[in-house]
């Protein structure tokens, strides 16, 4: 028993030091490890799995829109990169540069992808001709690297994994289409199958991508009250389409070029969940995502009862066999030591098999989120146990949605808007009137940005003036310190 306490008691509290307790939970859980290259991460095979599911469930939603899978090179000409001025400032700070390659300096540096814009619009000029040929809707499951000073696991590294989609397009309304449904796509997404309330809306100037017209994005507050980018949908105009000369011929005999969207999720969503969701004890993980939703742990004390239950154990396993990913745990360590383990690793739902469990053809079912418990004959497995598992998806998203409720600020002052971003944690959402210098000045005194400027506005409009400049509102928008 003290194994077992020692090993929960070492993990520290979320309320005392957050980002000690978020890193605790990323190493004990073996979902990720520090690599030999500075601020890289090895995603070790339970992360993995996480972010297959993630991946899996993500890419059916994209092909339900039309979207198709490609690939594109890693290495990206300096040339490209400087076809396109705002982007290439904005990501010149964190590239990475190939100079030399088999042992001969290179007649043009390339830059390791920091994402795909540009080489991804040199094809499309290549592939589109005419109006026939649109709209081109492309998705990449790639890795890309961003040179980051500060780094944390899943959060923010130099290499990380993500999707990035590019689609092309006849008109400027087309593509604005599109970049909304992308985020709608993300938004379905994070809150269907990753439990994880987000607010959805637009970015500001100072916070839009390098390049874009247009940014919108979903924000989700984590469970220190930072907020967190949990997907971006961008629609870049004709900026892209100018700089790469993706022209084609419409059905009025002109010339004309094309608009151009990109949008993108990586593998901080893995940190987003451990954070919304975790507690005490380690992770809690969403049902749909989770590598296993039931783990299965055989419980007997004299040796003549085990074959027994691992009869019933493997009974089980056939029985539920395609319908629930089920794992058995037949370490040699004691029960209590595999409660612990798989609490802090996430699984869902817990199912205690004991030698009374078997006479009585029954077993025991443990909720991961609230440590409820309930015997179920196995006969009624195949149907309660999906049942369960959906119920313990929907209570986390309303656990984390009344978790967000709670810590949502209003506010007219611009003192109290300053006490509420120093003491408590949390968005802040304000009357505001869009200007970038304001902004930056917020920015600088409070550590605080515009997250998101929310597509739910008032009905008939905002009454009242700015929080910063006292000029007329135009909108709410959404404030807090963020990952």
């Amino acid at each position: 028993m003290d194994k077992e306490e020692k090993y929960v008691d070492e993990i520290a509290d979320q309320d005392d030091n957050f980002s000690k307790w978020y890193n605790q939970i990323v190493r004990k859980a073996e979902l990720a490890d520090y690599a030999p290259v500075r601020g890289c991460m090895i995603i070790r095979p339970y992360g993995y799995a996480i972010w297959e599911n993630l991946q899996s469930h993500l890419d059916a939603r994209f092909k339900e829109t039309g979207v198709v899978n490609a690939y594109f090179p890693l290495l990206i000409p300096r040339s490209f990169l400087e076809k396109e001025a705002e982007h290439v400032e904005g990501f010149a700070p964190e590239l990475a540069w190939v100079t030399r390659g088999g042992g001969e300096e290179l007649e043009e540096p390339l830059a390791i992808r920091p994402t795909s814009e540009t080489i991804i619009g040199h094809s499309y000029a290549r592939w589109v001709q005419s109006y026939r040929d649109l709209p081109l809707l492309i998705n990449q499951w790639n890795n890309v690297m961003r040179w980051e000073k500060r780094t944390t696991l899943f959060l923010r590294t130099a290499e990380f994994l993500w999707q990035e989609g590019h689609t092309a397009h006849r008109t400027m309304e087309e593509a604005e289409e599109r970049t909304r449904m992308m985020l709608e796509v993300y938004r379905a997404f994070v809150e269907e199958d990753a439990a994880m309330p987000v607010i959805a809306g637009r970015k500001t100037e100072n916070e839009k991508f390098a390049g874009a017209v247009r940014t919108y994005s979903i924000e989700a507050l984590m469970g220190d009250g930072k907020a967190l980018q949990a997907g971006t949908s961008h629609n870049l105009g004709q900026n892209f389409a100018k700089g790469f000369d993706i022209q084609f011929l419409d059905a009025d005999g002109q010339r004309k070029y094309c608009s151009t969207t990109s949008w993108g999720m990586s593998t901080r969503m893995i940190g987003g969940i451990i954070m919304v969701h975790g507690d005490s004890s380690g992770l809690i993980l969403p049902p749909r995502l989770a590598p296993y939703q039931t783990v299965v742990v055989p419980i007997w004390r004299k040796e003549a009862d085990k074959s027994t239950v691992l009869a019933q154990v493997e009974r089980i396993e056939k029985l539920l066999k395609r319908k629930v990913r089920l794992k058995v745990d037949l370490s040699e360590n004691t029960p209590g030591w595999k409660f612990n383990e798989w609490e802090m690793r996430g699984v869902p739902v817990r199912m205690e098999i004991g030698p009374r469990d078997v006479q009585n053809n029954s077993v025991v079912l443990v909720r991961r989120d609230n440590r409820a418990k309930e015997v179920v004959p196995v006969d009624a497995l195949e149907t309660r146990l999906p049942e369960l598992l959906e119920e313990v998806q929907k209570a986390l998203f309303q656990r984390a949605l009344e978790f967000r409720e709670k810590n949502t600020h209003y506010t007219d002052s611009y003192e109290e808007f300053k006490r509420i971003i120093a003491e408590e944690r949390g968005f802040v959402r304000v009357k505001w009137a869009e200007d970038s210098a304001a902004e930056q000045a917020i920015k600088e005194e409070t550590k605080a940005t515009i997250r998101v400027i929310p597509f739910d506005q008032p009905a008939g409009g905002v009454q009242g003036k700015c929080i910063y400049t006292g000029k007329p509102a135009t909108c709410e928008a959404i404030f807090a310190r963020s990952y």
